[in-house]
């Protein structure tokens, strides 16, 4: 194994800027100088975006900075002690000692180890005692090469030696003395090699010195290993420092919990220990929520300051959640069936004439291929059958819970039944919703509370809205249906060109968001209304689909062309966003867009607009709601689809990677460069 540090990594008592920037930029270059990284100025992007998000300095006077970045060839120390300190963010003051760990991409599990146990190390007092006493470099690299081994600090001053043995009873005779409160903890850093085990290092110490016991899960990148069970079920109070989502957090599920960034467990760990210890005695502290409970109490917070208007939005995705499962396996079998069984299988009776004359044992003239086509489309067309009822009953059930289900599928059948379409089952699932609701909050007496919810909820609601949708509304809105489709299959030239652009932009405006989800529900909820002789919901489905799986495919493109421009985290966003844009999931692109949303939103939906143009002109039509290319036998002019997804992705990367270049942000080094010696 390599030298992590070599005395042509440390640089002592000089002056490099007065920003954290400056000295970050100088030990990059530091490094890349020493032939331990490729480029210095990618190694620089990546450690200041890590600096970026959170802020390294840590109590003592010390700084850490540090990144994988793909720049790096071996990992890598570099050590500087300032004449003048720099301000990293710690709360008590600048700093002096800053050490800079620069590690590969992929580094194996033995360097990450170690490089962890340095960041350890820093919280030593002794340790830092001895960096700052130290009088060459050939004594720093000793002095941590000693640390990395396990070996006592050479250098360490008497003061801190003497405290430290003058207090060793008195831990011993706290630590013998056990507790009445048990803690656990868990540690975690996006990037998993300094703050992660340095605040777990804090956290044990702070917890000695108050006589609690506290056991820590580190989950860093040199591995996890989970709390025992049982030391999990005995703790009193749990304490996540972290800045990362923890794994496996339903293990603490009911446990008092105080959440807080990884940073304040190395800043102010006593505090976190006193309050998690409150916090275990307070029966009204915040407790780690059970599987699901977290979800449920964030939707009453929100449902109490709702508006009517976010109260409808609700209810109308809430519907298009639970209706996609049924047009998607529908359209897919559909499809399927129109690959094996031609697309006459669904002229007039056809596929019901075969499904009643023949079985296995007795083919039609067309064979197996035949019978079975007819097979799977009677399954998708009975599955299709069912979006505009599950449609009508979950958008009730959003609004009443279950009582709501029945009379809202109800509703979206009688919808069905006057070819009032999808139109219908939204109009006939917000009656239903908003009756069973408003009956549920009837005060009756108490022997008929039982009935409410299985007999008086769904008979009264269903009377109402089914009653409502055939004596007045349904006639209406099956000619405002009819108009729409006449509409939509009329459309051609510059019209269907337009529309395309419309739908293009509002897929890729919020990335999963509400305009993309009313653009992807109108073309679903159409889908069961197209065929072979109308086939303009499939040409607009298509276009949605295409259009959905630029953002995530460019900004995959893009770290590919200009790596510089995006940081490690994106630059590995970007390679799962080429399967995630592949697949038809616009949410890929949305950790490019919470970054930079004022570049990527706009890139995005310029070639956005512009694959739904060219799907839309070319007649691209899908017959599945999803899937991407993956679902590519159930797509019509297959080529011209991939054409418009490739000319939207190569614009929207070209468009993000221009306005990143245009509106960067360029710096001065005000640091004269690091001499490379040959």
């Amino acid at each position: 194994m390599t030298q992590l540090i070599t005395t042509e990594l440390v640089e002592l008592d000089q002056n490099l800027g007065s920003s954290p920037e400056d000295v970050i930029r100088h030990l990059a270059g530091r490094v890349a100088a020493t032939g331990r990284a490729t480029e210095a100025e990618g190694l620089f992007a990546d450690a200041f975006a890590r600096e970026s998000k959170t802020a390294t300095g840590v109590p003592g006077g010390i700084a850490i900075p540090h990144c994988r970045s793909t720049a790096v060839i071996e990992p890598t120390l570099a050590m500087a002690r300032l004449s003048q300190p720099v301000d990293f963010g710690a709360k008590d003051g600048p700093a002096d000692l800053i050490f800079f760990i620069a590690a590969p991409e992929g580094a194996d599990q033995e360097h990450l180890k170690l490089l962890s146990k340095l960041a350890r190390s820093l919280i030593k007092k002794d340790f830092t005692a001895s960096l700052r006493a130290a009088n060459s470099e050939a004594e720093i690299v000793e002095l941590v090469e000693g640390a990395l081994a396990d070996k006592p600090a050479a250098h360490a001053a008497a003061a801190p030696a003497a405290a430290a043995v003058a207090a060793a009873p008195a831990a011993g005779d706290s630590g013998s003395a056990r507790g009445p409160k048990r803690l656990v903890a868990v540690t975690a850093c996006p990037t998993g090699i300094a703050h992660t085990y340095m605040a777990a290092d804090s956290l044990v110490a702070a917890a000695k010195e108050a006589g609690v016991d506290l056991q820590v899960e580190t989950q860093g990148s040199s591995g996890a290993k989970p709390l025992d069970p049982a030391v999990i079920a005995a703790a009193d109070a749990v304490i996540f420092a972290v800045d990362v989502d923890v794994r496996g957090k339903e293990r603490f599920a009911g446990k008092p919990v105080i959440n807080a960034p990884v940073k304040r467990g190395i800043d102010e760990p006593d505090k976190m220990v006193q309050e998690a210890l409150a916090a275990a005695d307070n029966p009204h502290a915040r407790r780690v929520p059970h599987f699901g409970a977290e979800e449920q109490a964030d939707q009453q917070a929100q449902e109490k300051g709702e508006h009517i208007g976010q109260k409808l939005k609700k209810a109308l995705l809430t519907g298009v959640s639970y209706m996609i499962p049924f047009v998607a396996g529908g359209g897919l079998l559909i499809a399927l069936g129109f690959l094996l069984g031609g697309y006459d299988i669904a002229i007039g009776t056809k596929a019901n004439d075969i499904l009643a004359a023949n079985t296995l044992f007795n083919l039609p003239e067309g064979g197996l291929a035949l019978y079975l086509g007819a097979v799977l489309f009677k399954i998708g067309a009975l599955s299709m059958g069912f979006l505009v009822p599950a449609l009508a009953g979950y958008i009730a059930y959003a609004i009443a819970d279950r009582p709501g289900i029945a009379p809202g599928f109800v509703a979206g059948a009688v919808a069905g039944f006057m070819d009032a379409g999808f139109l219908g089952g939204i109009i006939g699932g917000l009656l239903a919703g908003y009756m069973a609701h408003l009956i549920g909050t009837w005060q009756v007496p108490r022997w008929l509370r039982g009935l409410m919810p299985v007999v008086i909820i769904p008979l009264l609601a269903s009377i109402f809205a089914s009653g409502l949708m055939i004596l007045v509304l349904g006639g209406p809105i099956a000619g405002l249906t009819k108009a729409l489709n006449g509409w939509l299959s009329g459309m051609t030239g510059a019209s269907a060109v337009i529309l395309g652009i419309i739908l293009g932009l509002m897929m890729c405006f919020d990335l999963g968001g509400p305009v993309n989800k009313v653009a992807y529900a109108f073309a679903v909820a159409g889908l069961s209304a197209g065929s072979a002789t109308n086939q303009a919901p499939w040409q607009i489905m298509a276009t949605v689909m295409a259009a959905g799986m630029v953002p995530p495919l460019a900004m995959a493109l893009a770290t590919v062309l200009d790596k510089k421009l995006f940081t490690l985290n994106e630059r590995e966003n970007g390679k799962a966003a080429w399967l995630l844009g592949a697949s038809f999931i616009s949410e890929g692109a949305i950790p490019f867009a919470a970054a930079d949303p004022l570049r990527v939103i706009p890139a995005s939906m310029l070639g956005g607009a512009l694959t739904g143009a060219l799907c839309m002109a070319t007649g691209v039509t899908s017959q599945a709601p999803h899937g991407g290319i993956f679902v590519f036998f159930a797509i019509g002019n297959l080529v011209m689809f991939i054409v418009a997804i490739l000319a939207g992705t190569v614009v929207s990367a070209l468009a993000v990677i221009a306005l990143k270049r245009w509106a960067a942000k360029k710096t001065v080094d005000t640091v004269e460069p690091v001499p490379v010696t040959v």
